[in-house]
C-alpha cells in the first residue's frame, strides 16, 4: 500500500527542467564523477530511478531523513519542486556504476543468492536490482554504503517513508548475512540474476 507521501510525490515527479554542467558539479563533488562514488559511505547515484531521486530529495528538503543527512538537508533546503524533478531526471540518465574490477567471494555470493531468493528481494528491486519508481537501484552500489543502509534499516536508524517493509525484511537477518547481501549486490552480476525470485 502506497503512503500519502508517495501519492503526493507522484503529483510532481515528471516534466523536469535541465541540469547544467555547473550544477552537476555540486552532485559530483560528493557522489563522484558521473555519479560513481569513490568516497567511503557515500552512495553512487548513476542509474537511480528518477522517482526515487525525487523522493529522496523531497525527504532531505523536509528534513525527514534524520541527523546523518545534515549535508543533504542543507543542499536540498532551497530546492523547488522543479529542481527536484530536474535532479531526478538528470541522475536517472547517468550511467550506472560498473561492478568492482576484483572478483567477488564466491562463497559469500552463494550464501547471498539464497538469502535474496528467500526474502524475495527482486519483487521490489527487480531481478537485475536496477530499482523502479521509489525503489532504489542496488546493483553495483558501494558495498560499504549497502552495509550501512542495511544495518540502519535493521536498527531503525534509517527514517523516511516506506522503511517498514525494509525493516521487516532484514529484522531476522544476522549481521553476517547483511554483509553477504551487500557483497553480492556490490559485485552484481555475481553468478547471474536470481531465478524465479520475483514471483
Amino acid at each position: 500500500m502506497r503512503s500519502p507521501v508517495f501519492a503526493a510525490l507522484l503529483l510532481f515527479a515528471t516534466n523536469a527542467l535541465a541540469i547544467g554542467p555547473g550544477q552537476a558539479e555540486l552532485c559530483f563533488a560528493c557522489h563522484g564523477r558521473g555519479g560513481v562514488s569513490t568516497t567511503p559511505l557515500t552512495p553512487s547515484l548513476g542509474g537511480q530511478p528518477s522517482f526515487f531521486v525525487v523522493a529522496q530529495l523531497f525527504l532531505f528538503r523536509d528534513n525527514r531523513r534524520g541527523n546523518s543527512a545534515a549535508a543533504m538537508v542543507e543542499i536540498a533546503r532551497g530546492m523547488s519542486d522543479d529542481d527536484l524533478r530536474a535532479w531526478g531526471e538528470f541522475v536517472s540518465k547517468l550511467p550506472p556504476p560498473a561492478p568492482p574490477a576484483s572478483p567477488p567471494d564466491v562463497t559469500r555470493v552463494a550464501r547471498a543468492r539464497t538469502l535474496l531468493e528467500r526474502e524475495h528481494c527482486a519483487a521490489c528491486h527487480n531481478p537485475d536490482f536496477s530499482g523502479r519508481e521509489q525503489v532504489p537501484r542496488l546493483a553495483n552500489q558501494r558495498e560499504d554504503y549497502l552495509v550501512k543502509a542495511l544495518r540502519d534499516y535493521k536498527s531503525g536508524a534509517r527514517i523516511g517513508y516506506g522503511n517498514a517493509a525494509m525493516a521487516e525484511a532484514v529484522s531476522g537477518l544476522a549481521d553476517s548475512e547483511l554483509l553477504d547481501l551487500a557483497h553480492f549486490l556490490a559485485f552484481f552480476p555475481a553468478g547471474a540474476a536470481q531465478t524465479n525470485s520475483s514471483r
